[in-house]
């Protein structure tokens, strides 16, 4: 595990140094949370039929998406793309470390600091001034941080997926837009799920996207028992090995129609 922690770091490292971008995407991302806010008051003040959400939950699901937004697995990792199109991944078959889990250490870092630069603000800003309510009690708040954990791994490995991909597709840029409408949709990031009609509620409980976002953020409003913890990360659990194992599947497929010229 050491080589993987040395290259996790190496990568935080890496993208602490984009410190400009984590301010231009708070700015952003607080511009659209105060719209998205705005839209749901007017929703909920034109209508007086019965709601699963109050509109103080509502708007503290909002803030919580837009502080977590960089969770979602909806940005692919440029370099490693790059390496892939030009052969570049010859050298890093080279290195005595698996690719699957050089990747996914890269992948890890790449989600964590950039949202981590940019949630702090938002919570410090959204909480005291914008809505945004503390979590239900200390059991939920910890409920909600472990939940979130598995829901960065739970992108992770989709990300690691979208990227192998590309050692089939000369631009995957299609499949990445695609992918990205259904995780705004499905993770509760524009809409909240309990607002989604009763229909579609038994599609949401079984997709993937619901635990990277609606999980957590329903736990930390108390929406969801703490005491269902235990149930809901079974389920993170069993996507990530899926798509871990397909990662792994996909990879040593790739590998095959890799081929290096020299040398």
């Amino acid at each position: 595990m050491k080589p993987y922690w040395a290259i996790f770091k190496t990568r935080c490292a890496v993208m602490l140094q984009y410190r400009t971008a984590a301010v231009a995407g708070f700015c952003t991302q607080l511009f659209w949370g105060l719209i998205l806010v705005m839209l749901y008051q007017a929703l909920y003040h034109s209508s007086s039929g019965p709601k699963p959400m109050t509109l103080p939950q509502v708007i503290s699901y909002i803030w919580l998406g837009q502080a977590m937004l960089l969770v979602l697995p909806w940005s692919n990792d440029r370099d490693v793309i790059q390496m892939i199109r030009d052969g570049g991944v010859g050298y890093e078959l080279i290195r005595p470390v698996r690719l699957y889990g050089m990747w996914y250490s890269r992948f890890l870092a790449t989600k964590v600091v950039p949202m981590t630069m940019r949630s702090i603000p938002i919570f410090l800003i959204a909480i005291p001034f914008l809505g945004l309510q503390p979590p239900a009690s200390a059991a939920a708040a910890i409920a909600f941080a472990i939940a979130m954990l598995f829901g960065i791994m739970l992108s992770t490995s989709i990300v690691v997926c979208m990227n192998i991909l590309f050692f089939w597709t000369v631009s995957g840029e299609g499949l990445s837009q695609l992918l990205m409408v259904f995780t705004f949709l499905f993770s509760g990031t524009y809409i909240p799920l309990p607002l989604l009609p009763d229909w579609s509620q038994p599609l949401v409980d079984f997709l993937p996207f619901r635990g990277l976002m609606d999980i957590p953020f329903r736990l930390y409003l108390g929406q969801l028992p703490v005491r269902e913890l235990p149930r809901l990360m079974q389920g993170q659990c069993l996507w990530i090995i899926f798509f871990v194992l397909a990662g792994h599947l996909l990879l040593r497929r790739g590998l095959k129609l890799v081929v290096i010229q020299g040398g």
